[in-house]
């Protein structure tokens, strides 16, 4: 048995995942409160949407690992 303190890799995984959907929220947010002001500098929103997309990209592939295939 392990000490309270050590991690397994699943539990890891699951922490970090938590942070980039926090991370892809946050960036999210931050899109649309720059959308709302009329006229957003399209260079950071373009920036910002990239970001996103690859947060989003993270997401996808480590829910991947913690979900098994059920088609084998």
């Amino acid at each position: 048995m392990h000490a309270p303190s050590e991690m397994n890799f699943e539990e890891m995984l699951r922490v970090k995942l938590e942070v980039l959907r926090r991370e892809h929220r946050d960036l999210d947010e931050a899109v649309q409160a720059l959308e709302l002001t009329g006229r957003p500098d399209q260079l950071t929103l373009r920036r910002l949407k990239k970001q996103k997309l690859g947060l989003k990209d993270q997401i996808v592939k480590m829910e991947d690992q913690l979900i098994p295939d059920i088609i084998a």
